[in-house]
């Protein structure tokens, strides 16, 4: 049986299968990442480059000599492959652990597709054990933290944590996500939300899981194939 650690690795590791030359490659944040790095530096002479998440993962790019490209300079993404900190059956998320929800989100969207790395403890059959990360706009904090607990929820502030953006990070507890994507929507609504960490309007395409047994699990639009 594998540690969490190997099981990481795997999946970072067998993330590199999706890297084809000539790709602009969207790299998300975190631990399983970080192997998907290593192993991206092999061929970083036949991608064109990279597109970050966050300044952690840029750092790492850059020390392996990773072209890095400015979003704003892409019109697409050919592949985003990043972690999750849960994710259901249906491919929708919660993400944020790490603090760079806001630009995982968008490097999401600018994606044609998104493939998400996990070991096993992350696959779910009901998102929400996770707490749910907010970036809030700081002087929000107090009135998001109110509304998050009239929708039910109990908002905790990240103290000491300061997003990429400049902006603070709220982790909500007891949130019944049985519907994801209308969650997202209102928790997005309120004033002072940058974003919240539930990526269901955008769910990942494919999901690598990396299984304790040392064996890896494919999934891609409900149907497993690996």
């Amino acid at each position: 049986m594998l540690d969490q650690n190997a099981l990481k690795k795997l999946a970072g590791e067998y993330a590199i299968k999706y890297i084809e030359d000539g790709m602009i490659v969207g790299v998300g944040t975190g631990s399983t990442v970080k192997y998907f790095i290593d192993k991206l530096a092999t061929k970083k002479n036949y991608i064109k480059g990279a597109v970050s998440s966050s300044e952690q993962s840029s750092q790492l790019l850059k020390q392996y000599g990773i072209l890095l490209f400015d979003l704003n300079t892409v019109d697409c993404i050919d592949v985003y492959v990043d972690g999750a900190d849960e994710i259901n059956h249906q491919l929708q998320m919660i993400k944020g652990g790490g603090a760079a929800l806001t630009r995982e989100k968008i490097v999401a969207a600018v994606s044609r597709r998104f493939v998400c790395i996990i070991d096993e403890s992350k696959y779910v059959m009901k998102l929400g054990k996770f707490p749910l990360p907010i970036e809030v706009i700081p002087m929000a904090r107090s009135y998001v933290a109110r509304e998050i607990v009239k929708i039910g929820g109990v908002p905790n502030w990240r103290q000491g944590v300061v997003t990429d953006n400049g902006n603070w990070i709220l982790d909500v507890y007891n949130l019944d996500i049985i519907h994801p994507v209308e969650m997202e929507q209102k928790i997005n609504n309120i004033t002072g939300v940058v974003t919240n960490g539930l990526f269901a309007m955008r769910p990942a395409n494919e999901l690598v899981v990396a299984k304790s047994d040392g064996s890896i699990i494919v999934e891609k639009n409900g149907g497993i194939y690996g």
